[in-house]
């Protein structure tokens, strides 16, 4: 552990960390130890149970993820930030989802991909404390490492875990972003979070593909985040009609919470929708060719889904769209699309406007 200097005192100096975060865009901060066994012991059995699907860098790392000293040694206290993403001038979420013409992209993958954009917030974060204190030990992710995010943002204070597994905040609602600072300074701990969820079941009953099996899991082979971008494969036939018009992951477990209503909007310009993503005609989108992919979806989080992955979703959301004819036109012009993959979701497309 990197020791402090005799002349500063560590709650004052977490206090100032606190305001230099709200000026680097952070909405919270909150600072923990490394404690996360019943965690653990939870994470153990959703792997054990193979609800993990595809993903299996979730094991790869072993004990890392739910022992931060282990991913890095000398780790005493991790410094969690939210941020707010929610864009302020962005279209009704329900009104594109009741629309089958447009194509719903989650509101987090609208504007600017946030890892690069947090990590460079946290390692400013970092400079700042050093300016103060000297060198001492760190180490900045967001979503980039194996890290129980959520866990220790509970109990750093920040909010608790809901029944949909994501984290939420009685003054900020879920519709913010993690990262993490580990670090070897001897910071005074905030309080965990308690939980406010109640007897509501509102996000287990809108499940699309009812993904969220029982308060607090969820199963993540059936979930449209997981089957839009993770899943690199064929979509289980089974659940593509439930998709709807969801191309890149999915908010509806968000949006249906009560707390929603203190969802704080995004300060971050970033944030802000391109290219019309909010709410684009599925015909425009399936037209795109990879060069205009890859144009568009520069420096977005929507890249992560590949080419291949985006025409296989958009497909899908055309079978799932009105029988119309720009929607047979445009999955008729992607029948002999060189990828298998995509053929077979567009056969399948066209096969639900009895087409085929």
């Amino acid at each position: 552990m990197t020791a402090l200097p005799d002349a500063i005192d560590p709650h004052a100096l977490a206090g100032d960390i606190r305001t230099w975060a709200g000026e680097l865009g952070f909405s919270a901060l909150g600072i923990t130890d490394t404690g996360l066994g019943d965690d653990e012991a939870h994470l153990e059995d959703w792997l054990d149970q193979g609800l993990h699907g595809e993903m299996h860098y979730m094991q790869r790392h072993g004990t890392k993820r739910s022992r931060p000293a282990e991913l890095l040694p000398g780790t005493q206290r991790v410094i969690c930030v939210r941020m707010d993403y929610m864009p302020s001038a962005v279209r009704d979420a329900w009104k594109v989802l009741e629309n089958p013409e447009l194509g719903y992209v989650a509101r987090y993958a609208l504007g600017r991909d946030y890892h690069k954009l947090m990590r460079n917030r946290l390692q400013k974060l970092a400079d700042r404390i050093a300016a103060v204190v000297g060198p001492f030990g760190y180490r900045a992710f967001v979503d980039s490492a194996p890290v129980l995010e959520k866990a220790l943002a509970r109990n750093a204070g920040l909010g608790w875990i809901g029944k949909h597994t994501l984290l939420l905040s009685r003054d900020a609602s879920s519709w913010f972003l993690l990262g993490e600072l580990f670090t070897d300074l001897p910071l005074p701990l905030d309080r965990p979070a308690t939980a406010h969820c109640g007897s509501c079941r509102r996000c287990i009953d809108i499940c699309p593909t009812q993904a969220i099996t029982a308060p607090y899991r969820l199963d993540a082979r059936r979930c449209i985040s997981y089957l839009t971008i993770e899943l690199k494969g064929a979509i289980p036939e089974p659940l593509r009609a439930p998709m709807g018009n969801r191309i890149f992951g999915c908010d509806d477990c968000q949006l249906v919470c009560p707390w929603n209503k203190f969802a704080r909007l995004a300060s971050e310009p970033d944030f802000a929708p391109r290219h019309s993503l909010d709410g684009a005609r599925l015909a425009d989108l399936f037209a795109w060719d990879e060069t205009t992919f890859l144009e568009r979806t520069a420096g977005m989080a929507i890249r992560r889904a590949g080419y291949q992955g985006w025409l296989r979703n958009v497909a899908v959301a055309l079978g799932n769209a009105a029988t119309e004819p720009a929607v047979i036109h445009a999955l008729r012009a992607r029948e002999g699309h060189p990828s298998e993959l995509v053929r077979e979701h567009v056969a399948w497309a066209l096969a639900q406007h009895d087409a085929s």
